[in-house]
């Protein structure tokens, strides 16, 4: 009887731990990687892609920024700050690559393809109408999506 009482007192505090162990946050570590090993070759700020891609709209290349936010954790979809209030919204091109919630704030390099939007208008349509000339000329306004290889924590 008392060998059956020590054991379930052992039992339900190896228990109580696992508990409090699964609620703690947890701590990413200094060069984990998600994905593939990101290249460090030719690595820009994210705050200079969209300049470097210049009228180019696809480019392969490894970037430096900070995750603003984890859209979904599950699908490793993710924003990245590019600077002067403009962002890139990243995700991983191979599905079940999931991040966690409390990468939002690191400094991470990426490894990817880099892609500008296309914005087509068919001027030829509206040819003569007033639409056609008072309609914004959005060049350079493009927003940026980025299609992540590889994915390291950097700070």
């Amino acid at each position: 009887m008392m060998k059956r009482l020590i054991f379930f007192a052992a039992f339900l505090l190896v228990i109580n731990n696992l508990s409090a162990f699964a609620q703690r946050p947890e701590k990413l570590p200094h060069g984990m990687v998600f994905g593939r090993s990101p290249s460090t070759v030719g690595l820009m700020p994210a705050s200079k892609l969209e300049g470097f891609m210049g009228k180019r709209t696809r480019i392969t290349t490894a970037i430096v920024g900070k995750i603003l936010k984890v859209t979904n954790t599950k699908q490793g979809t993710f924003i990245i700050d590019a600077g002067n209030g403009k962002v890139i919204n990243a995700r991983f091109k191979t599905n079940g690559i999931s991040l966690p919630p409390n990468i939002k704030g690191r400094e991470v390099i990426i490894s990817g393809v880099a892609t500008k939007q296309f914005n087509a208008f068919d001027a030829q349509r509206q040819a003569g109408s007033k639409q056609a000339t008072q309609r914004p000329n959005n060049r350079g306004k493009q927003p940026l999506s980025f299609e992540a290889v590889g994915l390291m924590v950097n700070k």
